[in-house]
């Protein structure tokens, strides 16, 4: 889990419901199709109102219209528009502080009657319903528009069905902000669940942010209200003004919105993408080899804070060529998704569906993944269904009661981050998560979701002491309604994303995280699916004893060894993230003990011991170059380390040029990563050794070439010590050593191939003696 600052400062509101600037000028006319040529025959008009059979329609039922002026009504187009009426048509429009309006037809030109409040309406002695439009009159300015109420539903059955069922995985299809084309008409479909609403109104620049006029008609028992509104298009803002069960008012963003005012503005904005993908080659070959067993080497990344102020299409010109020449495979990005406060990183999210504006469009992101793909570096994002901020302007009580979140309020009640949890048990709640995943991987093309505080999820003591939480129907402690979950989204996305790949921060003992979902384990549950698990108990563990000092280390060498007790009961990655090295956790090599060069040594045989264990392997930004400093999402890592005018700058370097090499010989090596998930691709040498702070081990490859390991904590040379190794093996050649002098290492290397000998030794039939580096880990291969 992922250490999180409270929700920033209040957000800038948006003018709230019924506000009019003291100067009311409506801006042009946005026609939904062009105006006639001049040379077409004028419009001939209806005589007036009272003459020739045009009369006032019937006043409105003083219920419906109070319900409809509040923004009450479940159904304004029953009541809007033009409907059939005893002896013709009767037309009412909502126009609010509008002079007049009138309507017109091919043929008909009528004013209608002012029946007060912004309300238009007349009775024309029509046989049918024309296609028509309105001109409206304000006191400074004439414009023509499309009635929004003339129009059929935008939203199809099938959708609705779907979405009452909670299973329709492309929601972000049906609901939100959608430009379109409908009955012929330009404009933008916007649709919402909020299924406690008495009314719901959408608002925006378009009319200046008082909804009066653009009231949304509710579609039924799944809770969802539409309005197609015509003239609207891409980049327009916009909200939802949302009439409460109590009668009170709350204007929300879109949670579905897929762009998004920069914070700490917060309105949703109508978005199109226009981005033409060129990742044809990579997308057909992702999935070729299952990412357990492929090289997998993580650069983790904080966007805003990688290189301060640039934005998504500069870091496309840069980050692909860094993460490319340090050899990394993937990059995983920390959430991209739109949140109110930087200082949480990103994990306390408002806009799930959007990226963040701070660094540029949705476009602009996917041109960053775009160029990250073709330099052959795959993209993982974390993803954080566990929770969600309490910001007014966004999820929490959504339409005036609690939506997202369980209706208890102890059980919605994050205990640690101030936040909300979901309520996993809720279709619609579900849906709009498992979509979710979807969508990022369907249309951002995103290769994987590394789901963030997954055991917060799993647990509902999590946090919490007794008295504070329920037990499950069986009387246990587990979320069976979270499991549910997330057995559902990861069969979900491999399903519909071939090559994706999930990940799990997951902290506990949990079985069968990366079990799949059709096989029972011990506990009676299901696999919950994921492809690769985080392995915090080896990140905790190794970061102990390296942080100890070498004369200490002797009585912490288990934490070293304990993580092959366990190291395949699931799929690991092994993390050393962002959560490392922040909140007085101090970075990497400041963990080490010693004189500064003991702590670079330390640093560089940890990593080449981190590279060679079985498990996947993650390293956050800065950590690459030996940064001293903990990490601060205001400045981002110390570049400046490894500018040449620095005297120091050969000791970063030297760790940055280690990094490259270990990325190298990893991809070289399949005894690295072929079998990471198999107990056959891996022997102890020598796990025993904790008087001279020693590991040795091999590691094969599913053809059976080995690879022999050494890592010493110690900052003494040991010379001839002997280590068995496997038989038919004449030469070994040292193909990595991470105290070489290129690294800042002091040179105690293996030049020459080594010998093996046939002394049987550790239970093998062969061994060789080595020269042990201080403080350095050793890679020995059959000498080719």
């Amino acid at each position: 889990m992922t250490a999180r600052p409270p929700s920033g400062p209040p957000p800038r509101r948006d003018p709230g419901p019924g506000h009019i600037p003291a100067t009311f000028l409506p801006g042009p006319a946005r026609p939904a199709h062009p105006p006639a040529p001049p040379s077409a025959p004028a419009v001939p008009a209806v005589p007036a109102p009272g003459r020739h059979g045009v009369r006032p329609a019937g006043p409105l039922d003083p219920g419906e219209r109070e319900r409809l002026l509040r923004g009450a009504h479940h159904d304004p187009h029953a009541l809007l528009g033009a409907h059939h009426a005893p002896g013709g048509v009767v037309f009412r429009a909502l126009r609010p502080f509008a002079k007049s309006v009138t309507v017109c037809a091919k043929g008909l030109r009528a004013e209608l009657l002012d029946e007060g409040d912004g309300l238009f309406a007349a009775v024309l002695p029509l046989a049918g319903i024309p296609a028509y439009r309105l001109l409206v009159r304000y006191a400074e300015a004439e414009t023509e528009i499309e009635d929004p109420y003339r129009f059929l539903p935008a939203l199809g059955e099938l959708d609705l069905h779907l979405i009452g069922e909670g299973r329709h995985e492309e929601l972000w299809q049906a609901l939100g902000a959608r430009p379109m084309e409908h009955q012929g008409v330009h404009g933008t479909r916007f649709t919402v669940w909020a299924p406690n609403a008495q009314g719901v109104r959408v608002v925006g620049d378009f009319n200046l942010w008082d909804g009066t006029g653009h009231p949304m008609r509710s579609l039924g028992a799944t809770g969802v209200w539409e309005l197609f509104v015509p003239g609207v298009g891409e980049g327009e803002l916009y909200k939802f003004q949302i009439t409460r069960p109590d009668g009170s008012h709350t204007m929300r963003a879109d949670p579905m919105a897929r762009r998004t005012e920069a914070p700490p503005a917060t309105a949703s904005v109508v978005h199109r993408s226009h981005h033409v993908w060129r990742d044809q080659e990579w997308m057909a070959r992702r999935g070729e080899r299952p990412v357990h067993q492929a090289p997998f080497s993580v650069y983790e990344v904080h966007l805003p804070s990688w290189r301060p102020g640039l934005s998504y299409r500069r870091l496309a010109e840069q980050l692909p060529a860094y993460v490319s020449d340090l050899g990394f495979t993937h990059v995983e990005f920390l959430p991209v998704a739109e949140h109110p406060f930087g200082g949480s990183w990103g994990y306390q999210i408002t806009g799930f569906y959007a990226p963040t504006a701070r660094l540029g469009t949705p476009d602009d992101f996917k041109y960053l993944v775009d160029a990250l793909h073709r330099a052959g570096i795959g993209v993982i994002m974390d993803w954080v269904p566990a929770h969600f901020p309490r910001d007014e302007w966004a999820l929490a009580e959504f339409d005036g009661r609690p939506l997202y979140e369980p209706q208890d309020p102890q059980r919605a009640a994050h205990p640690d981050w101030g936040t909300l949890e979901f309520d996993f048990g809720r279709t619609e709640v579900r849906n709009f998560l498992v979509a979710n995943a979807v969508y990022w991987c369907q249309e951002f093309h995103i290769d994987g979701l590394r789901v963030d505080a997954v055991a917060s999820m799993l647990y509902l003591d999590y946090s919490r002491q007794p008295g504070q939480w329920t037990p499950n129907a069986h009387g246990g402690r587990e979320n069976l309604d979270a499991v549910a979950f997330l057995q559902e989204m990861n069969a979900t996305v491999y399903r519909r994303c071939p090559g994706v790949v999930t990940i799990a921060e997951e902290s506990t003992a949990w079985d069968g995280v990366t079990r799949p979902t059709h096989l029972t384990g011990p506990g009676g549950f299901g696999g919950l699916g994921f492809g690769l698990k985080w392995n915090m108990g080896w990140m905790h563990d190794s970061l102990e004893y390296v942080s100890k000092e070498p004369v200490h280390r002797k009585y912490h060498h288990g934490e070293m060894t304990f993580a092959m007790v366990y190291a395949y009961s699931e799929n690991y990655v092994l993390p050393i993230s962002h959560d490392e090295v922040v909140h007085g956790k101090r970075s990497l090599v400041s963990k080490m003990p010693g004189d500064w060069w003991q702590r670079r040594a330390t640093h560089r045989a940890f990593l080449g011991f981190m590279w060679s264990h079985p498990g996947k392997q993650l390293l956050f930004m800065g950590q690459e170059f030996a940064q001293g400093a903990e990490w601060s999402e205001s400045h981002g890592p110390d570049w400046w380390l490894l500018d040449p005018s620095y005297a120091a700058e050969a000791d970063h370097r030297g760790v940055r040029d280690l990094v490259r090499d270990l990325n190298t010989r990893y991809r070289e090596l399949p005894a690295l990563w072929e079998r990471d998930t198999d107990p056959a691709g891996f022997s102890w040498v020598d796990g025993d050794a904790a008087e001279d702070n020693v590991f040795a081990f091999l590691r094969f490859a599913a053809d059976g070439s080995p690879l022999l390991v050494v890592s010493h904590f110690s900052p003494v040379v040991r010379p001839g010590y002997r280590l068995g190794v496997p038989g038919g093996i004449p030469l070994w050649e040292e193909c990595l050593n991470t105290d070489a002098l290129r690294y800042g290492g002091g040179g105690v290397i293996h030049p020459d191939p080594v010998k093996a000998e046939p002394v049987h030794h550790q239970g093998r039939p062969a061994s060789v003696q080595l020269t042990l580096p201080p403080l350095a880990t050793v890679w020995l291969r059959p000498a080719r």
